[in-house]
């Protein structure tokens, strides 16, 4: 077994969901191969960084704060590829809608050394083993007093 593989593609993955969750876009972009595609469950799917960048911009900016863990990962390394299964858990935070949601799910992974020597992303997608949605206006204890990309006028004072 390759392990300086496991942990540079460990690493990766980690930079992957640590990108997506601070909303570094470049960082994000930077694990992926330019011809990268995508796909979350049956109804998402991507064919290029470009277009996974973009929509992850568009859909998980600001307004939406999110937690992604992944672990118990099963990496088989063959030359310059590898595959990756990864066992995910994730929160999404969307105050102004008023909703959170939880789940997990599997994720499918192909890797590629790129010509520097970097391991990128080739291929990445899920499929759920569930997820739930939530009224944030149910749980009548629950408030966010810290997040990241409040407005400053919000900042301070618990309320988001």
């Amino acid at each position: 077994m390759d392990l300086e593989a496991v942990a540079a593609i460990s690493r990766l993955k980690y930079t992957y969901l640590r990108a997506l969750d601070t909303k570094s876009w470049d960082e994000f972009a930077g694990t992926l191969l330019p011809d990268a595609t995508a796909s979350y469950g049956e109804h998402l799917s991507f064919d290029s960084r470009d277009a996974l960048v973009e929509f992850m911009k568009s859909n998980l900016g600001p307004h939406t704060i999110t937690e992604h863990h992944c672990g118990h990962p099963e990496i088989d390394v063959d030359g310059d590829t590898a595959t990756g299964q990864w066992y995910l858990s994730d929160v999404v935070l969307i105050p102004a809608q008023g909703v959170a949601l939880r789940g997990a799910a599997f994720y499918s992974d192909r890797y590629l050394r790129d010509e520097d020597g970097q391991w990128r992303i080739a291929h990445t997608g899920y499929e759920r083993t569930y997820e739930a949605m939530m009224s944030l206006s149910d749980m009548p204890s629950f408030r966010l007093t810290s997040n990241r990309w409040a407005p400053e006028s919000d900042s301070g004072n618990g309320a988001v």
